[in-house]
This record gives structure tokens, C-alpha cells and sequence, in this order.
């Protein structure tokens, strides 16, 4: 018995019809396909949206806004000017309601209620009236040496030992205690040798008559660093 497959002519096939040439079935398969073909048109939906997503997330990295930060510390009842703060572009979502932006411009016939550090951004919070100001500037000068840590934004204790007239003066009592330091210069003697310093204090309303008191009365005011600025 011979082999059907003996007997195909060499270069062809068997098709549903019958013998098909090797070149045409080769042909047949090759075929480039359709823009109707449903596996292209899902390519290219999947590129399309590979590049929406790519360009969305870039998008959504580059959103900076432009605020206002301090240049070198604002202190408390200090007004906001072109000199004291900088402008820098950050990320801050859904936090810029918080901070003064450039576009909004500096806000004006307000003052820093806080201090505002170097570098800092400046909150809306800081940010008050003339009148909200509870706290105000004393000037103290301590003629010990002070540590390094006793600079604008610091914390101190504040004691004072009032003139006395058996021992020179009374036992040392706290009167302001956490009281933060607005500004720090060197003082100088009459001859022109620094060797003293003056603190501005901020001082509350209610606390104002003491210290002013102690000032007047020649008392011996010595300041504590208070690492924990507990009040």
C-alpha cells in the first residue's frame, strides 16, 4: 500500500480543499494584519496609556509652591519685609494653606507673634497684630559668662536677688522662668572691653512691673540656660 503523503507533489501542502502550495500557506500566515484586529488595537491602547500615566506622574512631582521663609531669624514684633525673608519652592500638598506664598504677596500691618527661625518657613500662625503681641522685649544685661547655647530663640531662667542691707543681697528668687531670648549683643564696659552681654528677654505683661522693678532697685539678675524652656 503506498503512503498518502508519498504521493503529495513535493513544495505542497494539503489544504481543506485539497493540495495548497507550501508558498501560499507560508503566505497565508505572514499576512500583516489589520488596523480591525482587535490584539493591535489593544497595543495600542496600552501604549497610550503607559505614556498618560508617565505623564501624569511627572506632572504631579513638579508641583512646587513658591513661599516666603526666613533669611536669618525674624524675631518677635518684627514686620515682614523684603530683607528679612526668602523665597523658596517646596511641596507642601495640602499644608499651603498654612505658610504666606509669593503669590499671595507679604502680608502687611502685621508682625511675627514667634519667633521664626533661620531657614524657616513662615507660618500664618506666627503672624499677628500689634495688639496680640503679649510679650515684649527687656533688655538685661549679665555681666557672667553665658554657654553657647544662649542665642535668639533660646530659653532662660531669669533670677533675681534683691538688695539687702544686712547681707548685700537676698537669697536668689525665680522670676521668670522659660523666658525666650529675642536678641543677644555684646556689652562693653567704660573702657571699651567687651565683657558683658545684653539679652533681650521677652517679658509678659503681667511679669513686666517685677523685672522692671528688680532693674530699678540695683538687684543682682543672673540668667540660667533652661534646655527644657519650661515655664
Amino acid at each position: 500500500m503506498r503512503c498518502p503523503a508519498a504521493e503529495r507533489p513535493a513544495g505542497t501542502s494539503r489544504g481543506r480543499n485539497g493540495m495548497v502550495p507550501e508558498t501560499s500557506a507560508a503566505s497565508a500566515r505572514l499576512k500583516r494584519p489589520s488596523w480591525k484586529d482587535p490584539r493591535l488595537l489593544v497595543g495600542i491602547l496600552l501604549v497610550l496609556a503607559s505614556v498618560a500615566g508617565v505623564v501624569f506622574l511627572v506632572g504631579s512631582a513638579d508641583q512646587t509652591t513658591e513661599v516666603y521663609a526666613a533669611r536669618d531669624g525674624i524675631a518677635v514684633g518684627e514686620a515682614l519685609t523684603e530683607e528679612n525673608v526668602v523665597r523658596a519652592k517646596v511641596r507642601l500638598g495640602d499644608s499651603e494653606q498654612h505658610y504666606i506664598t509669593a503669590e499671595s504677596g507679604l502680608p502687611q500691618g502685621v508682625v511675627a507673634v514667634q519667633r521664626i527661625g533661620k531657614d524657616q518657613l513662615v507660618p500664618r500662625a506666627s503672624l499677628g497684630e500689634v495688639d496680640d503681641l503679649d510679650r515684649k522685649p527687656v533688655a538685661i544685661t549679665v555681666d557672667e559668662t553665658l554657654p553657647a547655647q544662649v542665642i535668639a530663640g533660646a530659653r532662660v531662667d531669669v533670677w533675681v536677688a534683691q538688695p539687702d542691707a544686712k547681707n548685700g543681697f537676698s537669697e536668689p528668687k525665680l522670676l521668670l522662668p522659660g523666658a525666650e531670648i529675642a536678641e543677644v549683643t555684646a556689652g562693653s564696659t567704660t573702657l571699651g572691653s567687651a565683657k558683658s552681654t545684653v539679652l533681650m528677654v521677652l517679658v509678659e505683661d503681667s511679669r513686666m512691673p517685677a523685672i522692671l522693678g528688680a532693674q530699678a532697685n540695683d538687684a543682682r539678675i543672673s540668667v540660667v540656660w533652661n534646655p527644657g524652656g519650661a515655664k
